[in-house]
């Protein structure tokens, strides 16, 4: 502790420009927080490796090893073990969950993905160079988002191989009503005309409102860029764990694209004994009404709106064959018979689902979250020019999905083998700190005498200090 305030008070005393004292006194911090924590867990291998000697463990050898931790580069010691089978260990690195060849501690793995969720590889490589003593280059970060993105994705794999093995429904909890929202879009790939899609659902329960602010209640996000039909599967498997569906009344919306359609929606949520709604989202049809019609408002278009919102087909047609009639380019016909197709095949799903299921719940809403959850995904891959791999697509729409669930991180971890409990408890009970902190006891040989050899007259001033010391 003597040592590292002199420095910091030579730092303090020798650096005028207080940015800079500021600077040095952050690098000295983590220096010193490094070598403390690296010399914390050299001193628990010894008693580590006891405990595994006393299992009929064999040393082989002990080396170094360094891992690059939020704080700065720790570097450690730790043992070599051969088990009574023959297999190699580092029963430290184990303990601690540090997996073979690993150079960045969990933390800067998953603050890594999480900043790049927002940011760019390279302004993440950036910031971290900026704000701490990590230094990645974006190519580094890179890997390390499909580090972690992998791990969410396999945690969602792993649901939908519990739900196919499982010989009946996960318990989950009962709602009287679900509402499940789904759609595509479609970002850059690295192959020239090349798009991926990613598909995306939420679920939620309902809606909570605060003054004129309205969010959705218990939403639960899944994204993918597997083909669709893996897609609803994971969408089923992650609804099943959540949910007991058997008396819920589930209504869902779509724009009816292909791998959207209302048998997708009964098929990923057929627990329930009632159908499930769907219907076509308002926002495709207001799409839809303005690539035909234009932007521009005209009493053609509020009419055709009135007949859609009253469901009056008769006045639908009418109103759009007026309109067509007085178009003269084949182009703007053509615009306004793809609108008459695409609401004519869904005009069943045009309706309003609070009026076709009986004692809606208070303060139930229209559907329609999808396009604003859908920023998420474009916000970040869509903006700059940005293309992407299938792998990296895959982590990143993974990443995010972790990020609005909350469940990023144990995704993450549990990639990483951490200790049970009972591994836990042993580990506590190997690595004693009275063992650790405890100095060595000496054997004492008592006080030691003598004499100092005078060779000169007792008178004398040395013959007087002689005495002195009797």
């Amino acid at each position: 502790m003597t040592t590292i305030i002199t420095e910091m008070y030579q730092i303090l005393k020798e650096t005028p420009d207080v940015l800079a004292m500021e600077e040095k006194l952050q690098q000295l911090m983590y220096h010193w927080f490094s070598d403390l924590v690296g010399e914390a867990l050299t001193s628990l291998d010894e008693p580590v490796r006891e405990a595994k000697k006393k299992e009929g463990w064999d040393v082989e050898t002990r080396d170094a090893r360094t891992v690059q931790f939020l704080f700065g580069p720790v570097a450690y010691s730790r043992t070599l073990m051969t088990d009574r089978e023959g297999i190699s260990h580092y029963p430290l690195d184990e303990h601690l969950s540090i997996q073979p060849n690993q150079r960045y501690s969990p933390l800067v793995e998953v603050k890594t993905a999480e900043m790049t969720a927002e940011s760019t590889y390279r302004e993440v490589e950036r910031v971290l160079k900026e704000w701490t003593p990590v230094s990645l280059s974006h190519q580094t970060v890179g890997a390390i988002v499909k580090r972690v993105g992998e791990a969410q994705a396999e945690a969602d794999k792993g649901l939908v191989t519990e739900l196919d093995e499982a010989a009946e429904l996960p318990s989950g909890r009962e709602v009287s009503h679900l509402y499940a929202e789904a759609d595509g879009v479609f970002v850059r790939g690295t192959a020239k005309k090349q798009g991926i899609e990613v598909s995306h659902a939420i679920t939620y329960e309902g809606w909570d409102t605060n003054g004129k602010r309205v969010a959705l209640q218990h939403p639960n996000v899944l994204m993918t860029t597997q083909p669709t039909a893996a897609f609803w599967k994971e969408v089923q498997a992650a609804t099943a764990h959540r949910y007991s569906l058997e008396t819920t009344q589930v209504v869902t919306n779509s724009d009816g694209g292909a791998g959207y359609t209302p048998e997708k929606f009964q098929e990923a949520f057929s627990q329930s004994q009632y159908p499930v709604l769907n219907q076509l989202d308002a926002y495709h049809v207001h799409q839809a009404l303005n690539r035909a019609l234009g932007a521009a408002q005209s009493e053609t278009k509020t009419k055709i709106r009135e007949a859609l919102r009253e469901h009056n087909q008769d006045d639908f047609r009418l109103w759009l064959d007026t309109y067509e009639s007085t178009l003269e380019e084949d182009k703007a016909i053509e615009k306004v018979k793809k609108l008459r197709s695409y609401i004519l095949e869904n005009w069943d799903r045009i309706i309003d689902w609070r009026d076709h299921v009986e004692d809606p719940p208070e303060g139930a809403r229209s559907l329609g979250a999808m396009e604003s959850n859908q920023r998420h995904v474009t916000f970040r891959m869509k903006r700059r020019g940005m293309h992407w791999s299938p792998r990296g697509a895959e982590a990143m729409v993974k990443i995010k999905q972790g990020l609005l669930n909350r469940t990023l991180r144990e995704a993450y971890l549990a990639r990483k083998k951490p200790r049970s409990v009972r591994q836990q408890r042993r580990f506590a009970q190997m690595v004693r700190m009275t063992d650790i902190l405890r100095d060595p006891v000496r054997e004492s040989n008592g006080a030691t005498s003598g004499t100092i050899a005078l060779h000169t007259a007792h008178s004398t001033a040395m013959g007087h200090m002689v005495k002195s010391f009797s």
